[in-house]
């Protein structure tokens, strides 16, 4: 079978705006996830997170995007290792205030070093700790790969869920 020529990719101008645009992904349910991470200085960073996908289950690769302007994006472009936490219901509040701009988010939250000094909250869904593995900028967001070197999980938890712009604690 012989592969399909490239595709032209012209310029289209959209028939939909950005704002119908983002209603219509926010149709599509995902979970909730708290990216981590230390600055080059030590600092523990970490942000609120909804674009987190499986990739690969051989080698054990995700992915997730950051938009181009979140102020701590260059730590996530220079860390050699993250996590990925996936948040159940009861840590809505904790999702809220990793989301928040300014705030003191380690102050108020639980969480321990792995191995490699990146910090893990307690009491999550799923931990993946990860290895960054290559990172590309796409449109207006950063997407990230991540090699997963460990992992955890307690499925007997609820998970927090986000859809239609809000996050839902009970199934939709």
């Amino acid at each position: 079978m012989k592969p399909l020529p490239p595709s032209p990719d012209p310029i289209l101008e959209e028939s939909f705006s950005p704002r119908e645009f983002r209603d219509a992904l926010g149709q599509f349910a995902t979970g909730v996830t708290i990216i981590t991470a230390r600055s080059g200085a030590g600092q523990p960073v970490g942000i609120t997170v909804s674009s987190f996908n499986s990739l690969s289950l051989a080698p054990p690769l995700v992915l997730w995007s950051l938009g181009l302007a979140a102020s701590s994006l260059p730590v996530f472009q220079q860390c050699g290792h993250y996590a990925v936490h996936v948040l159940a219901a009861t840590q809505k509040p904790l999702a809220e205030l990793f989301a928040r701009k300014g705030a003191d988010r380690f102050a108020h939250a639980e969480y321990y070093d792995s191995g490699h000094g990146v910090p893990l909250l307690q009491g999550c869904m799923a931990i993946f700790e990860c290895r960054n593995l290559k990172h590309f900028s796409e449109g207006d967001h950063e997407v990230f790969v991540g090699r997963v070197e460990q992992c955890e999980h307690h499925g007997h938890r609820t998970p927090l869920l986000y859809h239609g712009g809000q996050m839902h604690t009970k199934g939709l």
